[in-house]
């Protein structure tokens, strides 16, 4: 029986002393989920697999079950009609996360142990670039490195204006254009390709990414439709999925989205030239508002920075500091802001009598 090598697919010396703790079990790679089943790749094939009724009793959120690109320690199945059983999940070196839809404090896991993100951005009438920088901001906390691919170059007139424009908000980060309809469109991605390596490719609905992903893996494994009237694109990939690449590596496709709700995220990275900005501030808790000698502000009127970009900064940063917040922890959060300063928690309790009187 051919076997498989789990080191071209991700596994490192660090997954690997982990999973020595554990002998009894073999490791293996998450590449889909459906429901409450797993498949996964492991040296001997791919398996379908459910985690145990112990991890399932111990399992606190729904992100500490197992998410595509995990490796996890599993037992083979007694027999052909059993699944094999996941017992235990390595610990993620990155992660990509978002908050779940529909709920106020649940994180989910779009993609575990990647190196590299692909924010895929159509030149279309897809092109958005405050959507981008929520995508900045997300995948450089992940801990993996963004990569910004540019898709649809064939349906825009302008774009070294577009490059500009990206260029002004992606500091430090490689920014690549493609073509779905060049056959040669996909190799500035395909040059980032190096067997042992797992990367994710992500963005909104019909950006191209199943397109892409198909040319990667010289297949037609995943659907791909057409543009609708209005030059937008249609949805496609419904579910996360990992795929092996011949030259060795994996890539995860992902379904389109739309709207990105951030649990967490690295500003600092993503919005570099406004921490800068801010650290020549007269006051060290500056709102970049109307306070005397703000240099964020001074950078606006020297045309260094846009007023758009700043309102995305100060949105993200107040997102990021409200998730997974409850309603009355995210009030207690306006208030001590409010009467930040000497004296404010005095001011703050005052305010909350003063509003129950009422």
């Amino acid at each position: 029986m051919s076997t498989i090598d789990m080191k071209s697919v991700g596994l490192n010396e660090s997954f690997i002393q982990e999973a020595r703790l554990y002998s009894k079990w073999k490791i293996g790679r998450i590449s889909s989920q459906s429901k409450d089943l797993y498949k996964v790749i492991t040296e001997w094939g791919e398996l379908t697999a459910e985690v145990s009724g112990k991890f399932r009793f111990g399992v606190q959120t729904s992100a500490d079950y197992p998410a595509v690109g995990d490796f996890v320690l599993l037992s083979e199945p007694d027999n052909r009609i059993d699944h094999a059983t996941i017992h235990h999940v390595l610990r993620r070196k990155s992660v990509f996360t978002r908050k779940a839809a529909g709920t106020a404090n649940d994180v989910q896991v779009i993609a575990a142990n990647i190196d590299t993100v692909f924010i895929c951005m159509a030149l279309n009438n897809d092109f958005n670039l405050r959507r981008l920088e929520r995508y900045l901001s997300i995948a450089w906390d992940s801990g993996a490195t963004p990569v910004i691919v540019l898709t649809k170059s064939d349906l825009c007139e302008a774009i070294q204006a577009r490059l500009d424009e990206v260029s002004s908000v992606a500091i430090g980060v490689d920014v690549v254009v493609t073509s779905g309809l060049s056959e040669d469109g996909y190799l500035v991605v395909k040059a980032y390709m190096v067997p042992g390596k797992t990367f994710v490719l992500i963005g909104s609905s019909g950006v191209g990414k199943s397109t892409l992903t198909n040319r990667l893996l010289a297949s037609s494994i995943m659907e791909t439709n057409e543009t609708r009237n209005d030059d937008k694109g249609k949805h496609t990939t419904t579910s996360r999925e990992l795929f092996v690449l011949l030259e060795g590596g994996v890539i995860i496709d992902t379904p389109g989205m739309r709207e990105l709700g951030i649990e967490s995220a690295d500003l600092s990275k993503s919005f570099s030239d406004i921490e800068e900005l801010a650290s020549q501030c007269k006051f060290s808790d500056c709102s970049h508002g109307s306070e005397p000698k703000c240099a964020v502000q001074e950078g606006i009127r020297d045309g260094k920075l846009s007023p758009e970009r700043l309102a995305s900064y100060l949105k993200l940063k107040k997102e990021a500091q409200y998730e997974g917040l409850t309603s009355r922890q995210i009030e207690t959060e306006k208030l001590n802001r409010m009467f930040a300063g000497a004296g404010g928690m005095r001011s703050a309790k005052k305010f909350i009598k003063s509003t129950k009187k009422k």
